[in-house]
């Protein structure tokens, strides 16, 4: 059984690693379910998952929106 470092850190175990295809630089999220903690690999397909957070950042509307969208040129 891994244990939690001093840092928050656990070695996922290469069974789990093979069985989800994780490869190091994966994405994985944590969630809890049922009192469970559960790992999953992030999908590709998910159009929302690059926008997660983005919105919690300091700035106004047109500065976030230039940062969209890139240079007018």
């Amino acid at each position: 059984m891994p244990r939690l470092t001093t840092k928050g850190q656990v070695t996922v175990p290469k069974e789990i690693r093979k069985a989800l295809g994780l490869v190091p630089g994966s994405r994985v999220r944590f969630t809890i379910r049922n009192g469970r903690c559960v790992l999953e690999k992030e999908s590709k397909d998910d159009p929302l998952s690059r926008w997660v957070g983005f919105l919690n950042r300091p700035g106004d509307s047109d500065t976030i929106l230039s940062e969209m969208r890139g240079s007018a040129r």
